[in-house]
This record gives structure tokens, sequence and C-alpha cells, in this order.
């Protein structure tokens, strides 16, 4: 069995340029020995849990779907707003919530208290991830690496023949 205790993992952070997204975060399924890279599932690991904290009055990340991950929500602490297609709904502490491949959504802290929630990912490979407010697409390279494109569709041909 390998272990970890939350109190003693040190917190990564994430910030925007202009500071609308931040979030602290503990990647509890790196610190139990995935590696993000590995094609074995058996190093992989089948599903993702992280423990994310975002600032009051700050988001996580642009509304976004993904293309083939699944996401569960659990809310620990604090109150969140999340938007999906239907609008944006308050959650707070108790709170779960699920988002299947091409759901958008987005979440975002309350502008007086910062929001805690565990969320667990399955980790799906060759996820690709859709923007609907800025059209952008973020696609793997080799490794883990995300591409960020931003086009017109077109026809499955252009510019193949």
């Amino acid at each position: 069995m390998q272990k970890i205790n939350l109190s003693e993992m040190e917190e990564s952070s994430r910030c925007s340029p202009a500071g609308k997204y931040q979030a602290f975060f503990k990647e509890i399924s790196v610190a139990l020995g995935r590696e993000k890279d590995s094609l074995d599932l058996g190093k992989r690991h089948p599903f993702d849990l992280m423990l994310t904290r975002i600032p009051a009055g700050k988001a996580f990340c642009p509304y976004h779907s993904e293309g083939s991950q699944w996401e569960l929500y659990l809310v620990v602490s604090g109150r969140g707003k999340v938007r999906d297609s239907s609008g944006t709904n308050e959650v707070s502490a108790g709170d779960a919530f699920l988002f299947k491949p091409g759901e958008a959504h987005q979440l975002s802290a309350a502008d007086d208290e910062e929001f805690v929630y565990y969320v667990v990912a399955d980790n799906p490979i060759g996820d690709s991830c859709y923007y609907p407010d800025s059209g952008k697409w973020a696609v793997r390279k080799e490794g883990d690496t995300n591409v960020l494109v931003k086009g017109n569709e077109t026809n499955y041909f252009d510019g193949e023949e």
C-alpha cells in the first residue's frame, strides 16, 4: 500500500498573467506514484485525485469542455460558482457534481471566501479540451505538453489534396 498525508504535501499553484485565474492544488495521485507520461495504466493510474483551493473572487481556469474526460467534484469548504450550459449555479460544502465529456464548465470562488474541493478525473490518454468563449482547442503533443490552437471550422480534406 502506498500512503501519503495531505498535511505533508506541498501545494502547487497556478496564476494567469492578469490574475483572473488562480488556484492552489495538491496532486494526490502524483504523490501516490502516478506517472503522467506513461502509457502503462499501472503507472499512469486509471483516475486522478486532486485537492484544489481557489482564492476568493478567482476562477480555476476558463470555461472549457474536455473531449473525453469525466470529472467528479466534491466541495469541501467555502462557496463556489459553477458555470455550465444552463448558466451559473452556487455550490457549497457537501455538494457533489459531475461533468461528462463534452460538457463545458468553469469553477470559481465566491467573491468573499475561498473555495476548496476534490476533483476525481478518469485521466484518458489523448484527451483534448475546447474553450467555447475564445474558440481555442488544447491538444496534446508527445509527452504531457499541451498545444493551444485557434482556428476556423473547415472541411476534413482542406489542404490535403
